[in-house]
């Protein structure tokens, strides 16, 4: 009898430290996932300033290109890809991306005060950013910035220097 008792308590503890060690392999693949979002959006961070400064130069390009008499800012992205305003096939954007942090071509925009022509675009998700410092100087006016849709792309030739970007900060 008594052999029978002592591995019915050893089989007790085994069943413990088998939940022990499953729970701690939970919080373990837990904490792997969150760091893994946490990577995965610092990516699409890095993602949307990569096409934002396209786009900054994508409508510097298109402005100094302007012949006289023309507006200097797009109607539509879709100028960008393909200038209609030129015989032969001129472009100012490779392509039309997807907002990295919508997943979608949702841009907004930032229009000219007569609501016209495009001076500036930005993401439409509102979440909030993990950078919010240390910005390189073309994306200098984004520091402290709440959400993405903070993070304006608009180009305009720098003061004395023709063809550089400068960004602003909100609209």
């Amino acid at each position: 009898m008594r052999k029978t008792k002592a591995r019915g308590t050893q089989r007790g503890y085994a069943y413990l430290a088998l939940l022990i060690l499953i729970s701690i392999i939970g919080v373990a693949a837990a904490a792997t996932v969150q760091l893994g979002a946490v990577y995965q959006r610092r990516a699409a961070e890095r993602e949307l300033l990569f096409i934002g400064g396209e786009f900054q130069r994508a409508l510097l390009s298109y402005a100094l290109a302007t012949p006289v008499g023309q507006p200097n800012q797009p109607p539509t992205l879709e100028e960008l890809v393909r200038d209609p305003r030129y015989p032969n096939v001129m472009r100012h954007l490779r392509k039309l991306y997807a907002d990295p942090m919508t997943g979608k071509a949702d841009w907004e925009f930032v229009r000219s005060p007569d609501g016209q022509t495009i001076v500036g675009v930005h993401s439409a998700s509102h979440a909030r950013p993990i950078q919010i410092a240390h910005f390189s100087g073309e994306f200098r006016g984004f520091d402290d910035a709440k959400r993405y849709s903070d993070w304006v792309f608009v180009a305009r030739p720098s003061e004395g220097v023709r063809g550089s970007v400068q960004s602003v900060g909100p609209p």
